[in-house]
């Protein structure tokens, strides 16, 4: 069995100033041992069946892609058919995955990438270095979400020192290199891979795929977690619709759902035979373009945020599941998210007083959402009837799954998306908050904030990258193009013969769909 070695952030820092090396699944930081858990053994796990899986937000634009995944259904079937060199589990901890160690030099600016040895693919080929330089190159060459976090990396140093090990260089210090590795878009593919037949190194292997309908995996045998997965296969079925949803998992139709919306959890939970699961958060954000009018003018980004009651929308829109949001992500990244700044409440008077001085008072605009999360259209039209009692008009496109995914999607004046909560605070920034930012979908380009996120990733010394994040925060609370008025709870429901099932702290639903520690009784 591999064990997965738990990564301490804090260790890495302090000790890449002092020029520390790894060794290994058992690093040692200084004089702090990283542990190593073990996988536990389920009481009473049973092998064999299918497992059954709802997910919500499938569309035509379905995709296998490992290293492209737009939707719940996109990222379901990923984390069950690759593994990335860093993981986060359901806990936020990171943890070595496909990665025996991460080495960085004094400076940050050289990093040494070691993979396990004797890991197969599912054609059987091996895992090496080549794969790891394959598959960073080919996120960059593609423009996948992953390319933005690669940005810091010169691409033409990547080269192997051995079978099993990469060496980089940085174009300046990337501190925060392992965080990157850490969040979701750097499944390892190998030499060669093709999404119409996908080949990867998880827990289950590609069988069948009908965009928007259904998708076929089968067991894993040669897994490199000893003993899972417990299933022989793995169905996962897409639901754009929550009433769908919802009546598959009553009729028995599907073993588990994900994504409950408020409004069906009282439903459900009167259904013999069926188990409640909430877990961590998503953000919901409703976006402005800040480059388009009106929300080139920082009044009226300042007055629509101003005009939520946050915890009415909270209340209303998701039925008391969900935590206050002050307009800013990275809330559950303790390490640099700034609780002191002020929480933003309604204030319908200074509201109306700034969109009037930006002659904005009878603005009409329309904000575009979608059944692509839970709350998302609830919370849209709570946000129009609180605008409407000063006088402005918002018209809700209520869109469907593969729409509001489509063309225009982060091209959108006035907007809503979905976002896990379990990124890192900077990590998110390379994401979202960038000129070259894969979805920017505010538009953000402040030169300024830039330098700010520049400096942080160079400098290695944790006290003073937190006082830059905050630095970084106070232009996002005072001028960015984010509404985030809340956190909110996901919520996912089963059948009682489904055992194994876990809730993420992270912000995705069955402890990152993570279906091979599940089993069927």
């Amino acid at each position: 069995m591999y064990e997965r070695s738990t990564i301490s952030r804090r260790d890495l820092l302090g000790n890449t100033a002092k020029g520390a090396v790894l060794l290994g699944t058992g690093a040692i930081f200084g004089s702090r041992t990283i542990s190593t858990p073990q996988h536990k053994t389920l009481s009473g796990p049973r092998r064999g069946g299918t497992l059954r899986a709802g997910i919500s937000a499938g569309s035509s634009a379905d995709t296998l892609e490992a290293d492209n995944p737009i939707s719940f259904c996109d990222w379901a079937r990923a984390f069950n058919l690759y593994n990335a060199l860093v993981a986060r589990d359901a806990s936020g901890q990171e943890q070595y995955e496909l990665a025996e160690e991460i080495t960085p030099n004094a400076s940050a600016t050289r990093w040494v990438i070691r993979v396990k040895p004797d890991i197969t693919f599912h054609n059987g080929k091996s895992l090496t270095a080549d794969d790891v330089i394959f598959t960073f190159r080919r996120i960059v060459k593609n423009s996948f979400e992953g390319a933005s976090g690669l940005a810091l990396v010169d691409m033409n140093s990547l080269r192997t020192l051995d079978k099993y090990t990469v060496e980089l260089t940085t174009h300046v210090p990337y501190s925060t290199f392992i965080d990157t590795m850490g969040d979701w878009y750097y499944f390892i593919v190998p030499v060669g891979y093709d999404p119409k037949t996908p080949v990867g190194t998880g827990p289950f292997k590609y069988k069948s795929f009908t965009p928007g309908v259904e998708s076929i995996f089968q067991r894993n045998p040669d897994y490199y977690v000893t003993g899972l997965p417990y299933v022989d296969e793995l169905i996962i079925s897409d639901y754009a619709d929550d009433t769908a949803r919802i009546n598959a998992l009553e009729s028995k139709a599907v073993d588990c759902i994900d994504q409950l919306p408020s409004a069906g959890i009282p439903s459900v939970r009167s259904v013999s035979g069926v188990k409640i699961l909430k877990g961590g958060y998503l953000w919901n954000p409703i976006t402005m373009r800040v480059d388009s009018p009106p929300f080139n003018d920082v009044r009226v980004r300042q007055a629509m945020r101003l005009i939520v009651n946050r915890p009415d929308i909270i209340k209303f829109s998701l039925d008391d599941f969900g935590l206050v949001g002050n307009d800013l992500f990275g809330r559950f990244d303790p390490a640099v998210y700034d609780t002191a700044l002020p929480q933003r409440h309604q204030d319908l008077k200074q509201a109306k007083a700034l969109l009037k001085a930006a002659g904005s008072s009878d603005l009409r605009i329309s904000l575009y959402t979608g059944d692509v999360a839970n709350g998302l259209v609830e919370g849209a039209t709570v946000f129009a009837q609180e605008a409407s009692s000063i006088g402005v008009t918002v018209n809700i496109v209520d869109m469907t799954s593969s729409s509001f995914f489509g063309p225009t999607y982060l091209r959108r004046v006035f907007s809503q998306d979905t976002w896990a909560s379990g990124t890192p605070y900077f990590t998110q920034v390379s994401l979202s908050m960038l000129p070259n930012s894969p979805f920017n979908e505010t538009h953000w380009d402040d030169p300024h904030y830039t330098n700010l996120y520049r400096q942080a990733n160079a400098e290695l010394n944790e006290s003073r990258r937190r006082d830059i994040a905050w630095e970084m925060q106070k232009i996002e609370w005072e001028s960015g193009g984010y509404i985030i008025y809340s956190y909110f709870d996901i919520v996912d429901a089963y059948q009682d013969n489904v055992h194994g099932l876990v809730p993420s702290e992270v912000g995705w639903s069955f402890g990152n769909y993570g279906f091979d520690k599940v089993w069927l009784s």
